[in-house]
């Protein structure tokens, strides 16, 4: 296996060496360091450094990490082996031949939590998002879910730190409140942007409650969002054999978390003949091939509650 990563870009090196650091982990843990080769890459260097992998004829190729290496491997390498793509490429895009992606979409978050909000029977639901891309794509891909199951088109709200702005935020959701709402923004803007919704259930990313201490977690008491079971049941005995990497960082430590189940899936899509059906549950969420070939993943939902992020029970 060769596991091909930007660790020379300087926009995406420290993603690229957590990955590293999560896939090595487990391939020891497994007994299969010497089996695994890593080659490195700057930016805009990942077709030659996919090409000269694929050259040596590999049972499988672990990459590209980004979305942009994966088009550029999808549309212009001259060959292609067996992969595993630690990204998704874009919507509507199908994967070549022997292709397969598992990536840590914030769009699976989204869908997962739209499903929850339809068992906690919200009808009438209103989204608050910023203008950060990542948060525009979670509104949007909720949105997209929760139409697709039958709910009715949400009110939508630009999120706008201007206290002005704000009040006349209070004021329309008063006028007609939601049964819950949709809140995308960071977590620098969490508990502001909450202390203007109305009362109810808060449905966010799982980037509401990055870094943020127990006394700011107080003030988003009632948030659903979703985590990785790597950081949201650390303690669980299927994770023990594998070793902590301690990043200070639950961006990374989640990009850590990819790497030991790219090795996992790894071992797997390398076989002859590879498994049509694979399921498993894995360092993040629950994983299932798709006809498509892509992973579907499926994260634990939280509750912030008393400062705390507990499981969020499940609807009765």
């Amino acid at each position: 296996m060769i596991l091909v990563l930007p660790l020379q870009s300087p926009v995406y090196g420290r993603a690229a060496e957590a990955v590293r650091a999560g896939f090595l982990a487990a391939a020891n843990a497994a007994g299969r360091t010497e089996s695994t080769r890593v080659v490195g890459h700057g930016d805009d260097g990942v077709l030659p450094a996919f090409t000269a992998a694929a050259q040596t004829d590999p049972a499988l190729v672990v990459g590209p990490l980004t979305r942009d290496d994966l088009k550029t491997v999808i549309t212009m390498a001259p060959v292609r082996p067996r992969m595993l793509a630690l990204n998704q490429p874009e919507e509507g895009t199908p994967l070549p031949a022997q292709a397969y992606a598992l990536a840590l979409s914030i769009e699976s978050d989204a869908a997962l939590l739209a499903r929850r909000a339809r068992d906690d029977n919200v009808r009438a639901i209103a989204v608050v998002a910023s203008q950060a891309p990542l948060q525009r794509r979670f509104a949007s891909a909720f949105i997209a879910a929760w139409e697709r199951a039958g709910g009715a088109p949400p009110r939508q709200y630009e999120f706008d730190a201007n206290p002005d702005v704000l009040v006349v935020l209070r004021r329309e959701l008063a006028t007609r409140a939601p049964d819950a709402t949709v809140l995308a923004v960071g977590s620098g803007d969490a508990a502001l942007a909450k202390s203007f919704l109305p009362p109810g259930p808060v449905y966010a990313s799982s980037q509401i409650a990055d870094a943020l201490a127990p006394s700011l977690l107080r003030e988003l008491d009632g948030v659903r969002y979703v985590e990785i079971p790597w950081l949201a049941d650390p303690s669980n005995p299927a994770f023990a054999r594998l070793p902590r990497a301690n990043l200070d960082d639950p961006v990374l430590e989640r990009l850590y978390a990819l790497g030991l189940d790219a090795f996992t899936l790894a071992q797997l899509l390398s076989s002859p003949v590879p498994p049509q059906r694979i399921e498993f549950d894995g360092a993040t969420g629950r994983l299932s091939l798709l006809p498509s070939r892509l992973f579907a993943r499926e994260g634990r939902v939280m509750l912030i509650r008393d400062g705390q992020s507990i499981p969020y029970p499940a609807a009765q």
